[in-house]
């Protein structure tokens, strides 16, 4: 839903809102159009922000539509209830990983030993739950990857790239994981009928599970699942790529929203637009 200005993919004149700084500098963007949309589909239906950032790095977007009852971080690792982290959440997610792989200390040391500075720019820790690499990408050794991510298979772990980004995730912190759990909050607490349908959207490998486990999903045009062709039976392409994708998310959004409001089935989603 936000993107920098060089990825906003040949739309430099689109009206456009910063929604992030860092360090007092703009940073993300969205267009004006996605701003009132966004706001328009928090009032229309719950919405809940999920992603790969931190806790600390989401909480620097002013993301329209806010306050949210519940947002999804660290890719699933943590569900912020009212803008804080949830314990219970978070012990049991620390629990599942601690028996089913390797801990963060022996995955962090054993990638360590397989990089170094001529490609790799930073090596860094999130939320105590996942380490990624920041990476020149055209520098990255031929294979480094699809090694990398079978030694983490074998240890409870998977490996994935977004870019400058190479991700190294346990397999127990995922965004569905955690979305089926605030889904069942809001169904217990009446707050969401039971059949109530789920929509996504994402962009990158760490968000597949996600868009599979959705009743219809959406991605753009651009990013690491549009270089892996990702395709479902569930699944709709954007035309537009970069910020305007955005855009198109959102209408998406809306719409089915309001055939669910009006108690029509959407139809099945092509794998694919033109």
């Amino acid at each position: 839903m936000i993107f920098s200005r060089n990825a906003f993919g040949g739309a430099d004149a689109v009206a456009a809102e910063c929604v992030e700084y860092y360090e007092g500098e703009p940073l993300s963007y969205m267009t004006t159009t996605a701003v009132a949309q966004l706001r328009q589909l928090a009032a229309t239906a719950p919405v809940l922000p999920t992603t790969t950032r931190t806790i600390e790095q989401f909480q620097r977007i002013a993301l329209p539509g806010a306050p949210w009852r519940y947002a999804v971080t660290s890719n699933g690792g943590n569900i912020l209830v009212d803008g804080l982290p949830d314990p219970t959440w978070r012990t049991a997610i620390d629990d599942q990983v601690r028996t089913t792989g390797a801990t963060l200390a022996e995955v962090g040391a054993e990638l360590r030993t397989r990089v170094d500075d001529s490609w790799v720019m930073k090596y860094r820790e999130a939320d105590d739950l996942f380490c990624y690499l920041v990476v020149h990408p055209d520098a990255v050794p031929a294979g480094f990857l699809a090694t990398w991510d079978t030694w983490c298979r074998a240890h409870g772990w998977s490996a994935s790239q977004q870019g400058r980004k190479i991700y190294t995730m346990p397999d127990a912190v995922s965004k569905s994981f955690a979305i089926a759990e605030v889904r069942r909050r809001l169904v217990d607490s009446g707050e969401l009928a039971a059949p109530a349908p789920l929509y996504a959207a994402g962009d990158g490998a760490l968000d597949a599970p996600m868009l599979r486990a959705a009743d219809a999903a959406i991605r753009p045009r651009h990013g690491e699942l549009e270089e892996l062709n990702f395709t479902a039976p569930n699944l709709t392409v954007t035309t537009a790529a970069g910020i305007l994708a955005g855009e198109e998310i959102l209408a998406w959004f809306h719409a089915h929203a309001a055939l669910t409001l009006r108690g029509t089935a959407p139809s099945p989603a092509p794998a694919t637009t033109t």
